[in-house]
């Protein structure tokens, strides 16, 4: 301890600024962010319409803006990317996949099985960054989820690959190249120039996404922006309501117990969709409730989260951290956990995760949900509403 004060001592006598500065930054480790800001995600617009360099329309829909709120969201939780690293990311998935998650039937017919927004046809490529699962990015499985491949692309220490192949800030001096080359280091494309044509696009994007904050501290909670519209997580038609909010004799232990969602039956593997624009807070398995997905959400400026259970590992679609807009598929109806058949148990909790749960299908209702019409009541539950 005495060694170290007579270190502080020499910067200060050495460097009065500089040796205030250092001596603040000991003492209070958080000083060492506060002017890097943080990039907030805010509302996802329907559509935004921006031109390259060489002055190309390029029009994006909801999708696309909200695999770029991925990767910005993604960007904004890894230690030294920042704005410029996020601009690079954005270049290059523009450049690569026009921001859609591809499959390749041609290379890996079971890419199709995954949500995508298209198929592609580059060698063996996949995703927004078209990386190559024969070139060691990962695979077909990881490649397909949009998370994956922006943790990928930015690498580091946090990164799935450990450097091997590079991500962005596995390239030594990558801040003082251009943004272009910079792509061009990660993706090692057959046509290096062509990324400078899409960072008007990247930086449209940006500006209409995002806000910036500065912190003391690293964000480490979802951002959540204002949901455009609510969704019922079952396509119409595709489901029973076999079991209500409330009170009921559970199936297992047959006592009397709070059942805290509303149970839908449905066939294996029928798509649940997210119920509102927002952040994935945790995607897995999780016992008793098998495959489990939460998603936070912002509703007439509530703080709302949605539980969704029972899937299989490979009916879980998404992952943590990721982005998702309202109605996305982001998994399949599955029988895992405690769990009698095929259903989807869905939970309502307003203000939070960790806020009690209302009557799902009472609050859909109450918010419009589109598709909420046309289910058919099998065995309601009882009428109480106390939340456990």
């Amino acid at each position: 301890m005495k060694k170290l004060i007579g270190i502080l001592v020499v910067l200060v006598f050495a460097s009065p600024i500089a040796g205030l500065m250092s001596v603040a930054a000991l003492m209070n480790p958080a000083m060492t962010s506060c002017g890097s800001g943080s990039l907030v995600v805010g509302a996802i617009p329907d559509s935004l319409t921006a031109e390259t360099r060489d002055g190309r329309s390029v029009v994006l829909n909801r999708r696309q803006l909200t695999h770029a709120s991925t990767i910005i969201t993604i960007g904004s939780r890894t230690p030294s990317v920042g704005r410029h690293g996020v601009l690079i990311a954005l270049m290059a998935a523009l450049t690569e996949s026009t921001l859609r998650m591809l499959a390749n039937t041609s290379a890996y017919p079971d890419s199709a099985h995954y949500p995508n927004d298209g198929v592609g046809s580059d060698h063996d490529s996949l995703g927004l960054f078209q990386m190559r699962p024969v070139l060691g990015w990962g695979t077909v499985a990881e490649l397909m989820h949009p998370q994956y491949q922006a943790r990928a692309f930015f690498g580091g220490p946090s990164g799935p690959n450990a450097g091997s192949p590079r991500g962005l800030l596995d390239i030594t001096g990558w801040q003082r190249l251009d943004p272009g080359e910079a792509a061009q280091a990660v993706e090692v494309s057959a046509y290096p120039d062509r990324y400078q044509n899409y960072q008007p696009v990247a930086e449209a994007i940006l500006s209409a996404l995002t806000r910036t904050e500065s912190t003391g501290t690293n964000v480490t909670g979802p951002s959540v922006p204002e949901t455009s519209r609510v969704v019922f997580p079952l396509p119409p038609g595709s489901y029973t309501v076999f079991r209500n909010f409330g009170w009921r004799i559970d199936p297992f232990s047959g006592s009397a117990e709070f059942h805290r969602g509303s149970d839908l039956a449905a066939p294996l593997g029928t798509p649940i969709l997210a119920v509102a624009d927002g952040a994935v807070v945790f995607a897995g398995q999780r016992s008793p409730h098998g495959g489990q997905v939460i998603i936070e959400h912002t509703v007439a400026g509530e703080r709302v989260a949605s539980y969704y259970h029972h899937m299989y590992d490979h009916g879980i679609h998404v992952a943590t951290g990721e982005s998702v807009a309202a109605g996305q598929h982001i998994g399949d109806v599955g029988s895992a956990g405690r769990s009698t058949g095929p259903h989807l148990h869905i939970e309502i909790h307003p203000g939070g995760a960790d806020e009690p749960a209302v009557d799902a299908l009472d609050w859909l209702s109450e918010h419009t949900a589109v598709g909420v019409a046309g289910a058919e009541v099998a065995m309601a539950g009882c009428t109480s509403r106390r939340a456990a």
